[in-house]
């Protein structure tokens, strides 16, 4: 085996194997040899006037005496009761990613991740399913023991362990926050020995791996001249007279980004303290232009032992940059529209556009050419957003050993952030007859502040066969958001330059908003484990939460959770040589979820009205309702069972985790629906009326295998298959479709119904293309405006008229989550070469494609080079008849409605199966040889080249069938210009000294 340590034991002595296995020390005849290698058992060996000494290295103990962290505690991996996932930081170290949270795609079944390419970007993570529909859905991330959430602002690289909490009886103590699962991260400690430094090193550069195929300007004249001839419109002028005008706006909106990421590491120490110092710097140039994400971060962990005193901290400071054009200005749209569906035959700009009210010269649509299709490169240059984050996370611990079973623990935690964002809006528009809006400038502050405070009593205790052990706490957390904003409009200039401080605009009057509020979360946990002859064991938890977010009467939530497992292989009775571990687990527990904001259990004022009295007419200031509380907001509650298997073979090389679970949400968050006279302008309050099913298996396996002719592999694979129902919804008044009690939330064309899963698309049903002029009278409900060429629409609700296609005729049609989704991890060595590769998939859901919608609605866009329209001489397609779907601004010809019908947003013709299966990564190392590196005093030194998102198989046209989701809760399959991920390659090197 290659790289193992060898070291003498109490000593700073050592060394590690080649690749071979072979090794080399001094030691004296009574001296204790100690061979480690990561995931295998150390050994130690006394030497005994040996001068060879062979070793073998084992991982069936290792397996099982694995350390995994629960929360509060520490156990070995054989004294599990609940289901927990470990997740190689090896394997999630390989992936270039901008979070944590993005390299966990594909590591564990149940966890399900969706991500985009956008520098910056948050990824969303749902573990077992989705149980809310309102709030973040997020689990519940844990840093050394603090509540944080490992955003773009904390570095990856610094994670040693990752362990994902999925059922009640892992995850129930933390309670109220625990029902999305719990994910624990425990960053990188030093170790007893000489100080080592590692230094890591990588660049990569990145593209769109897919591109939509757009018609060129020639191309776009002679579709569009087919359009309005079919439609008998006049020509547009800028067709009917093409100039040439080429423009390839993917070409002007894309280009090749770039990846770097720096990380140094020092760590070391004595056997009473160590330490851990590292730096890291990150930079993503985006594959859209104007957008870039950066990060530097340091973190600083220490940990000394004094007599019964043990300290600890845990430090991190991080600066983060990301900038972008002002994309929350409502004028801006998503640019994954813009830049498929804008003209070839217009300009980016040009001189001879220049005017007062175009200053830059941008080419946009106009009555000549008709199209609102922004122009995202003069976006790019006339607005900007730069935001930067300065984040400090941490915690201090104090630990004293009252005896050799009991202990107490203090641990102090913090996390604040200092936000900063600043927008500027020079003159000038960006799409046609865009309304006139002069430059602005607006600058926002935020800080978020959030410390916690928590006693822990640990204990641990053995007689005869008997074990416990288990902890008691008490905690508090604080949690403050403060936030300002000042705009003014009219920037001053200066030889064409900006001043762009609010301070040298010259608005008539400044805009200043700001706001704070305030969380108090206190709560009472324990955790009682128990352990006969390791063959019984059972896990009882509890946990009570008290939230100031809630309504008075119902702050305090209660979850407590059970579970019992059987080690049948430790049975007197269990004789099977080739089964070296059988375990049955069962749980059941309730855990908690908080899915809402500050103050939303009591109403709001709106005192801007006033009101005139008396004949002097005085205006008195007066307040009305603007919206109404909710005073009985109590906790959303999830009841979990699990029941698992685990199971290993032939001295542990082999090991299978199987689990099947079932959860319930109850009083889930729902928008009550209440009339606005009611006082209710300001939205629908929440109440508890809501129920959530989801229930699936996971199944995870491994196998390592070791050769000893120096080649070496391992595999793991994991598989989930969950399903999602909506149980109830409780009271959300009457359908008007229907007139029955309403029993589903609709959101754009997705309806979350009682009987199904949150989500799925609710759409008019297409029927093929309609051939002749017979074909409409006998369908009847699109008789009036229909002609050969159009779709035909599935009636379900018939009410006798000619145009008779509306929503009464929507029907289910698929949904948005995964039948079944799959990962793959694969590791091998030879001598010195190293081969990884990762591989995700996700099928059986659908995807609604709204940028293809956009591009084939047959509005003012340009056309995609694969159409196939229908005609008389072309029947066999399934794409209509080509057409104008409104009347350009210039002409008052009636429009063509059957064309309309064509481009309903309303429709499955834009729903696709999203099935993929994706190359996550693949990456090739080479160990340089020793003899090369030792007058460098370089201890090890490696080499890589790695190629993430190579390939993706699927049918899906979109650019990514990685899809996060409109509305990422009632939304999720909707592609509404989802940032796509890149396509990187990376080459990197790692040393250590």
């Amino acid at each position: 085996m290659l790289g193992v340590s060898v070291e003498i034991k109490g000593t700073n002595i050592g060394t590690t194997t080649d690749n071979t296995g072979n090794f080399s020390i001094n030691a004296s005849n009574n001296a204790t040899i100690v061979f480690g290698y990561v995931g295998y058992t150390s050994q130690e060996i006394v030497v005994e006037n040996q001068s060879t000494i062979n070793v073998t290295l084992g991982n069936s103990t290792a397996a099982m005496n694995e350390v995994v962290v629960i929360g509060y505690q520490t156990v070995r991996r054989r004294d599990l009761t609940g289901a927990a996932s470990t997740i190689n930081a090896q394997n999630t170290e390989r992936l270039v990613a901008r979070s944590l949270p993005e390299q966990l795609q594909g590591m564990s079944p149940g966890v399900s991740v969706r991500t985009g390419g956008q520098p910056g970007q948050e990824a969303v993570v749902n573990i077992r399913g989705l149980g809310t529909f309102n709030g973040n859905a997020n689990p519940l991330y844990i840093i050394d023991g603090m509540f944080s959430d490992p955003n773009t602002t904390v570095n990856p690289d610094d994670v040693a362990t990752i362990q994902v909490l999925k059922d009640a009886s892992a995850a129930a103590i933390y309670g109220s926050r625990a029902a999305n699962g719990v994910i624990i991260i425990t960053t990188k400690k030093g170790r007893e020995g000489p100080m080592k430094v590692s230094v890591s090193s990588k660049y990569g550069v990145s593209q769109i791996p897919k591109r939509y195929n757009m018609m060129n300007g020639p191309e776009y004249v002679a579709t569009n001249k087919a359009a309005f001839q079919a439609a008998g419109y006049p020509l547009q002028a800028a067709v009917d007279n093409y100039d040439g005008t080429n423009t390839n706006w993917a070409d002007e909106a894309l280009r090749t980004g770039s990846i770097q990421d720096y990380n140094v590491t020092l760590s070391g120490g004595s056997r009473d303290a160590t330490y851990l110092i590292s730096g890291s710097y990150f930079k993503d140039i985006g594959t859209l232009i104007a957008r870039d994400f950066q990060r530097a971060a340091l973190r600083i962990n220490t940990e000394a032992t004094r007599g019964r005193f043990k300290f600890g901290e845990n430090v991190m400071l991080s600066s983060s940059v990301r900038n972008s054009p002002y994309e929350n200005n409502f004028e801006v749209v998503n640019p994954w529209y813009e830049i498929w569906n804008n003209l070839p035959i217009i300009p980016v700009r040009s001189a001879s556009l220049v005017s007062t009210t175009n200053p830059g010269g941008w080419g946009m649509g106009s009555e000549n050419a008709g199209t609102y299709s922004r122009n995202v490169v003069a976006i790019a240059d006339i607005t900007s957003a730069h935001s930067s984050y300065f984040k400090i996370l941490g915690n201090a611990y104090i630990d004293f050993k009252f005896t050799n079973w009991l202990n107490y623990r203090f641990n102090a935690g913090a996390e604040t952030s200092f936000d900063r964002t600043k927008t500027v809006r020079k003159d000038g528009p960006w799409y046609w007859n865009q309304a006139p809006k002069s430059s602005e400038v607006g600058e926002g502050r935020g800080q978020f502040l959030s410390y916690l405070f928590e006693h822990t009593l640990n204990f641990s205790h053995k007689f005869n066969q008997h074990s416990i052990n288990g902890v008691l706490g008490y905690t508090e957390q604080t949690i403050r958001n403060n936030n300002s904003f000042a705009g003014r409009t009219g920037l001053s200039q200066y030889n064409g330059q900006y001043f762009t401080t609010i301070t040298s605009a010259s608005s008539l009057g400044p805009l200043a908003t700001g706001g704070n509020d305030q969380t108090l979360i206190s709560s009472y946990l324990g955790r009682l484990n128990y352990n006969f002859a390791d063959r019984y064991l059972a896990t009882f938890t509890f946990r009570s939460d008290k939230d100031s977010r809630f309504s008075p009467n119902y702050r305090t939530g209660f979850f407590p959770s059970g579970a019992l497992a059987w080690n049948i292989n430790n049975e007197k009775f269990f004789h099977a040589n080739a089964i070296s571990n059988l375990k049955l687990r069962g749980s059941y527990g309730v855990l908690g979820a908080a899915n809402l904001g500050n103050y939303q259990f009591t109403s709001f004022l709106n005192q801007g009205p006033g009101t005139v009295f008396g004949s002097g007419q005085t205006v008195v200031s007066g307040a009305t309702q603007a919206r109404l509380g909710s005073p009985d907001l109590r906790w959303e509650k999830k009841k979990t069972t699990n029941i698992g298997v685990d199971a290993g073979f032939l001295n542990n090389r082999f090991t299978v985790t199987l689990d099947a679970f079932r959860s319930l949400s109850e009083d889930v968050l729902v928008e009550q629906p209440l009339p606005r006279y009611l006082g209710n302008l300001g939205g629908d309050p929440l109440v508890n009326i809501g129920s959530i099913e989801n229930k699936g298996i996971e199944l995870e396996l491994g196998y390592r295998h070791t050769k000893a002719n120096s080649f070496s592999w391992g595999v793991s694979a994991n598989a989930s298959v969950i399903r999602n129902e909506v149980i109830s919804l409780g009271s959300l008044g009457i359908d008007p479709e229907t007139g029955l009690e309403r029993n589903y939330i609709q959101s754009g064309n997705t309806r979350s119904q009682i009987g199904r899963s949150i989500g799925e698309y609710f759409v008019i049903v297409t029927d093929g293309i309609f051939q002749n002029q017979k074909e409409i009278d006998d369908h009847k409900a699109q008789s009036k405006n229909a002609k050969p060429g159009d779709i035909r629409y599935v009636n379900v609700v018939d009410e006798g008229t000619n145009d008779d296609i509306n929503d009464k005729d929507r029907q289910f049609a698929g949904s948005p989550w995964p039948k079944f989704t799959t990962g793959l991890q694969f590791n091998a060595s030879y001598k010195n070469f190293t081969l990884n590769f990762q591989l995700y998939g996700a099928f059986g859901q659908k995807l609604y494609n709204d940028v293809l919608r956009d591009l084939d609605g047959q509005a003012y866009s340009n056309y995609r080079k694969d159409i196939n329209p229908w005609s008389p001489t072309n029947t066999n397609t399934d794409f209509p008849r080509l057409g104008v779907s409104y009347a350009p601004a210039n002409q008052s010809q009636t429009v063509d409605l059957g064309v309309v019908s064509n481009a309903r947003e309303n429709t499955n013709r834009w729903i696709e199966d999203g099935s993929y299966l994706r190359m996550r990564n693949l990456e090739i190392g080479y160990m340089l040889p020793k003899q090369l590196l030792g007058k460098a005093s370089i201890n090890d030194a490696r080499i890589y080249v790695s190629g993430q998102n190579l390939f993706t198989l699927t049918k899906y046209k979109g650019l990514d069938p990685d899809v996060v989701g409109g509305n990422a809760n009632l939304e999720p399959g909707v592609d509404n210009g989802n940032y796509p991920s890149s396509r990187i390659l990376t080459v990197g090197i790692n040393v250590g000294f």
